[in-house]
């Protein structure tokens, strides 16, 4: 499961260095230097936030406020150049999952995520990634760099279709009768235009045509 986490920390050399070492680990990670760039993300489709408190306008925990009234069981993770008691206990109260005094090790950072991460999704279905796309099959959704993409429900069920026999040819008869249904009647061109819709909507999708005979998902 590769989990996306945004960061919001006005200080830029601090921010790219954690950036950087949570990339090494496979997570996927986006980088925001001002409250306001940070806030217009905050409905982001992401695993987790990393929150610096004193920010260029406003504040952290107004960040956090903002982030938990949309989706209150986000994990957030506090960084904070204040070593003060009232600010950590201000943090849990409004939910934060982790506080941590600047400087610290970049490697127990990383660490200290990792085992959040695991706590909190432990006991939800993993993500497939396919060619840069997540999918969620819990909630049938598809996303790409944490925006959601509109699938219609033929659009979404040959993709997974082709994702459950990725590697494995496909004929047209095949498709119509796992995702249509072995008594649709209509034109197997049905396929190529739904797939056609696939293709636009999902650029980076690696479907190749097989000429005379079906699809494979490489």
């Amino acid at each position: 499961m590769k989990y996306c986490i945004n960061i919001i920390d006005d200080e830029k050399n601090l921010n790219d260095l954690v950036r950087t070492y949570l990339e090494k680990e496979g997570y996927e990670v986006h980088s925001f230097y001002t409250y306001d760039e940070a806030h217009d993300h905050i409905q982001d489709d992401v695993h987790l936030w990393i929150v610096d408190i004193m920010l260029d306008k406003n504040s952290g925990f107004d960040l956090l406020s903002e982030i938990k009234s949309l989706k209150p069981d986000m994990p957030v993770v506090f960084m904070s150049a204040r070593d003060q008691e009232f600010d950590r206990i201000i943090g849990l109260e409004k939910g934060s999952d982790e506080y941590i005094t600047k400087p610290f090790n970049t490697k127990e950072l990383v660490l200290r995520i990792g085992n959040i991460l695991k706590r909190v999704y432990k006991n939800k279905q993993e993500l497939t990634e396919v060619d840069s796309y997540l999918i969620d099959e819990t909630k049938r959704k598809v996303t790409a760099d944490g925006k959601e993409i509109e699938l219609t429900t033929k659009e979404y069920e040959l993709l997974l279709y082709f994702v459950k026999n990725k590697g494995l040819a496909i004929s047209r008869e095949q498709v119509l009768t796992k995702v249509w249904d072995e008594n649709y009647f209509g034109s197997d061109r049905v396929v190529d235009d739904t797939l056609r819709r696939l293709r636009k909507k999902m650029p980076n999708i690696n479907i190749k045509t097989i000429y005379g005979f079906g699809y494979r998902l490489d």
